[in-house]
């Protein structure tokens, strides 16, 4: 219990893992698309796809937190799971269009960067799930 405040929810290790790796892929994607990105003239959209790589990201922890809350029992309800997913989601949704509507045509490059992040995220998550059949 931490002081002042209740006990964090417990994240089972694999899902941990799964995101640290998903986040350092994704810096390597910011990495690689700001190298290719700026050098082609287009430094706004290579600040445009990592900021949909850090929405993303925000949006992975978020998730994490709120179903590791969800599975605690007794703390939060179905109904409160729904609304608080909605929530996240429409927040990033906001945002991603108003980047992409207000600053065309870099701006339309945070939906890049999501969706590197949410592939990424597959992939990752993809990863103990093979070892684990080939193992078998």
């Amino acid at each position: 219990m931490t002081p002042g405040g209740p006990a964090a929810p417990y994240v089972p290790p694999v899902n941990r893992r799964t995101l640290r790796r998903t986040l350092i892929w994704a810096g390597v994607a910011a990495a690689l698309g700001i190298a290719v990105l700026v050098p082609l003239g287009q430094p706004m959209a290579a600040l445009f796809g990592c900021a949909g790589l850090g929405l993303g990201a925000a949006n992975a922890r978020f998730a994490q937190a709120s179903v590791a809350r969800y599975a605690d029992r007794g703390k939060v309800t179905k109904g409160r799971f729904a609304i608080a997913t909605l929530g996240r989601l429409g927040v990033i949704t906001v945002i991603a269009l108003g980047c992409a509507v207000l600053l065309r045509p870099a701006g339309l490059a945070v939906f890049a960067g999501i969706a590197v992040f949410q592939l990424l995220t597959i992939v990752s998550a993809m990863l103990p799930l093979v070892k684990e059949i080939r193992q078998s």
